[in-house]
């Protein structure tokens, strides 16, 4: 073999494996930025969700954190009935449905005729600043895909339940 056929088949043999986890390491564990990572359901922590968030989703953090810059994948847990009021976010938003009815609208206001409601296996996208709520019929979890840092802002002021009068 040629040393520049040598050379190209280590650059090949290199490049095919960079993206190959340790099967030693556990799901998750940093091995670079081309690290396989897989995440099975049973190993995935629930968290309660930020005081941005109503009280009673719990959340996930599989890929990035949602609070820096860079992009970041979470799961978010919502029982059923949970309600995001109106409210917009600084990026865009990618949601794909994971099991349960995830109910989306548009505008200002709750508007229970033209919610939609979508069912497991469903994909959508927010485009940033665009105001929207969430309801989940059943228990629902979503997966949400974006750049970070992640934030929310409610049309409605009095709807922030970090803003909620905590001394009554």
């Amino acid at each position: 073999m040629t040393p520049r056929l040598l050379l190209c088949a280590c650059v090949v043999l290199l490049a095919t494996t960079a993206g190959v986890a340790d099967p030693d390491k556990p799901a998750g564990s940093p091995a670079g930025k081309l690290a396989h990572m897989v995440a099975l359901p049973d190993d995935i922590k629930w968290m309660d969700g930020p005081p941005s968030l109503p009280p009673g989703a719990k959340l996930a953090a599989l890929d990035g954190d949602p609070f820096k810059e860079g992009i970041f994948v979470i799961r978010a847990k919502l029982p059923d009935g949970y309600i995001v009021p109106p409210h917009w976010h600084s990026t865009d938003e990618n949601i794909t449905v994971i099991s349960g009815s995830f109910g989306i609208g548009l505008g200002e206001k709750i508007d229970k005729a033209k919610t939609r409601y979508l069912p497991a296996g469903s994909f959508m996208r927010m485009s940033k600043q665009e105001k929207h709520y969430a309801v989940a019929k059943g228990e629902t979890i979503i997966q949400i895909h974006a750049m970070g840092p992640f934030d929310i802002h409610y049309v409605n002021p009095a709807d922030d339940p970090t803003k909620k009068d905590t001394d009554k």
